[in-house]
């Protein structure tokens, strides 16, 4: 079971990297956490987009993701979603008037469960992401090597696993920035500012592209 061969796992990983290279709503979002809180915040942000990223694992493995690619008006409702989402996000960013730097104190655990929340939906409600795995999964599966739900479950796993090793240095660099900017009010509402534009974009450009 799980018996593949060396060209097998060099294609798939080349191709993971490159997957979790690529700019996105997941990568702007915890690079956005890491600056604003810090490498705690950004871990917390980039596990809650590593368990929406696992649902839609899930969901390929069981076969439901089709339901997407084959329903207009599933896709549609989910990209309708995630889309206001981040619009919603965007917004909220643009009209704040605390710092990303602020020095003022919040419920670390408040802060913490809304941050991974957040992170868990920015990635669960992209039906794009659904697609992708629906399309990129089956291309390594092969035949006599398992059960095809296990293979595709096997290698979306191992593409959040690529993920753990790319996207920490991401919180690294946002920690930094928080660190050498720390105190600097003007300069964090102009980042929310920017932060939120970004957003807002990649909603309306998720809600304007087709399959």
């Amino acid at each position: 079971m799980f018996d593949y061969t060396l060209a097998h796992w060099v294609t798939f990983f080349s191709a993971a990297v490159l997957l979790n290279l690529s700019p996105g709503p997941d990568m702007a979002f915890i690079l956005a956490q890491a600056a604003r809180g810090g490498i705690k915040n950004g871990t917390v942000a980039m596990f809650g987009i590593w368990g929406g990223a696992f649902l839609h694992v899930l969901l390929a493995a069981l076969g439901l993701s089709a339901i997407l690619a084959t329903s207009a008006l599933a896709f549609s409702v989910v990209k309708w979603l995630g889309a206001a989402y981040l619009v919603w996000l965007g917004l909220r960013a643009l009209v704040t008037t605390k710092s990303a730097f602020s020095t003022e104190e919040s419920s670390p655990e408040a802060g913490s469960w809304a941050t991974f929340r957040q992170g868990l939906l920015v990635a669960a409600l992209n039906p794009k992401v659904a697609l992708f795995f629906l399309a990129f999964l089956p291309q390594f599966t092969v035949e006599g090597a398992g059960p095809i739900s296990a293979q595709l479950f096997l290698h979306g796993c191992l593409i959040i696993a690529v993920a753990a090793l790319v996207e920490p240095p991401l919180v690294y660099l946002g920690a930094k920035l928080t660190n050498a900017l720390k105190g600097h009010q003007r300069v964090g509402l102009w980042m929310e500012r920017i932060l939120g534009t970004i957003l807002v974009a990649l909603g309306i450009r998720l809600e304007l592209s087709d399959r």
